[in-house]
């Protein structure tokens, strides 16, 4: 923490730290920003040239995101201190051609773009039905829905929010200059993966009520990946999960 105090709050000090500030990632391996880099850069380099560095600030919590990311050959880091959102911030402004996301800040396909097209094998009609389904099922507010091209082994419904807004809220609950954000309402993407069988499964259902249940299901436990199913919520869940039993 000293460290990086001393790098967010003193360019000097920042200069001479980059070479001995260490980055540590979920599994406790440590490097320097130069080793991090050349350990990253083959898997992790975007189409655009751009070495995306992937953290997460709850191992518990984001456990699936993380699994998720490994699964493709990433490594992730843990910034989980009181001043990594700041240090986040800093490391970005200072090296070249890096980019910084949270691991749940969009599907994995698409945290690290590298342009590789993925075909749907539903039609254009069946994904405007499989659309329509989600929106009709999800009633929480804040939740902007759309369907995906992603890998057929992905969750099949994934819920994050923009890097770019979180970490302005993140800062935000910290006080001072960024504290407007804060009052900003939460938005969260809603990505369907289109290539996942339960999408398949939910189109075949001739019952609209059956669709309506397993879109909701689906939904739920994407809420429950990102911590934010509780309540009411989280109980008609658990009944309706009994029920599928």
């Amino acid at each position: 923490m000293f460290v990086k105090y001393g790098i967010v709050s003193e360019p000097k000090f920042a200069d001479r730290a980059k070479d001995f500030v260490l980055l540590g990632n979920v599994k406790k391996e440590f490097s320097t920003l130069a080793e991090y880099s050349e350990k990253v850069a083959a898997a992790q380099t975007d189409k655009d040239g751009n070495v995306i560095y992937l953290y997460s600030n709850n191992a518990d919590k984001q456990h699936g995101y993380i699994s998720a990311a490994e699964k493709k050959g990433y490594d992730v880091l843990l910034l989980d201190g009181p001043l990594d959102n700041h240090f986040v911030s800093h490391l970005e402004r200072d090296l070249e051609k890096t980019q910084i996301k949270r691991v749940d800040a969009d599907v994995i396909d698409k945290l690290i773009d590298k342009d590789e097209k993925i075909d749907s094998v539903l039609s254009e009609e069946q994904t405007k039905n499989l659309e329509t389904v989600f929106k009709e099922a999800i009633t929480k507010p804040g939740m902007e829905v759309s369907v995906e091209n992603l890998s057929a082994d992905a969750m099949p419904v994934t819920v994050t929010m923009d890097e770019f807004m979180r970490r302005m809220k993140d800062m935000a609950a910290m006080g001072g200059g960024m504290s407007f954000y804060g009052s900003m309402p939460d938005k969260y993407k809603v990505a369907v993966n289109a290539n996942h069988p339960l999408a398949t499964k939910i189109l075949s259902e001739s019952n609209s009520d059956a669709q309506k249940a397993l879109a909701q299901q689906a939904f739920d436990l994407a809420l429950l990946a990102q911590g934010m199913l509780t309540g009411a919520e989280l109980t008609s869940f658990v009944e309706r999960s009994v029920k599928m039993i």
